[in-house]
């Protein structure tokens, strides 16, 4: 039995692939798709698929880039999403470059990729006052079933950026993403408290309220 068989007969439900191979955003959608007699896996099912280039402009066109690849060669629905920081002060930059926004600054010794580009932003922020340091994350997710009908949805998690980094629960741009509601960055929250909040859990439950008549159409 091929893997696409094997991934639509098993357990005798219906599969449907979430693009990524990261065990926590899997388990974070699993469980609500359940409720729809789904079971979600990830890429680890489909060893065949490589690197998908995301060479979209927008957060839309990657999510639904991923989303077109894998779909096409899985025969199954597929979920992609991308996300990223904007910055009003620098024109929404970072945005979909927000993970290689620093590729072009020499590392620092002991720093990780994530510093460097917190030290870039910050850099790019030295002279713009507290009062116009408005940001917001943006999550898009994007469904693609094999015939071709197509879902995006939006979440985005409003915020202001520190001048320097504050909190360890976290990746990317967390340490500077200041939560002027609750008061913390977002770095400083826990994973429940994040997944309440965050870009990604916004997109992901404006996905699930549309998803019966996304599937059903």
């Amino acid at each position: 039995m091929d893997a696409q068989t094997e991934a639509k007969a098993a357990h005798g439900r219906p599969r449907v692939v979430l693009a990524t191979r990261n065990a926590g955003k899997i388990a974070e959608l699993a469980g609500p798709l359940s409720a729809f007699g789904v079971e979600l896996v990830g890429l680890d099912a489909f060893p065949e698929i490589g690197e998908i280039e995301e060479n979209g402009v927008t957060f839309e066109e990657n999510a639904l880039i991923k989303a077109r690849a894998v779909a096409k060669t899985t025969g199954l629905t597929a979920i992609a999403d991308d996300s990223g920081l904007m910055v009003d002060a620098l024109g929404g930059a970072p945005g979909v470059y927000s993970a290689r926004y620093a590729d072009d600054w020499e590392m620092l010794p002991g720093e990780n990729r994530d510093g460097r580009n917190i030290r870039k932003l910050l850099d790019a922020l030295k002279n713009v006052p507290e009062g116009e340091r408005a940001c917001r994350f943006v999550t898009v997710m994007a469904a693609v079933r094999p015939d071709g009908r197509e879902l995006a949805v939006r979440g985005e998690w409003p915020g202001t950026l520190l001048q320097s980094p504050r909190g360890s629960n976290g990746f990317g741009y967390a340490p500077v993403f200041f939560d002027a509601d609750i008061g913390r960055t977002a770095a400083e929250l826990t994973r429940e408290e994040k997944t309440a909040r965050s870009h990604r859990g916004r997109a992901a439950a404006a996905l699930l309220e549309r998803w019966r008549d996304f599937m059903g159409a």
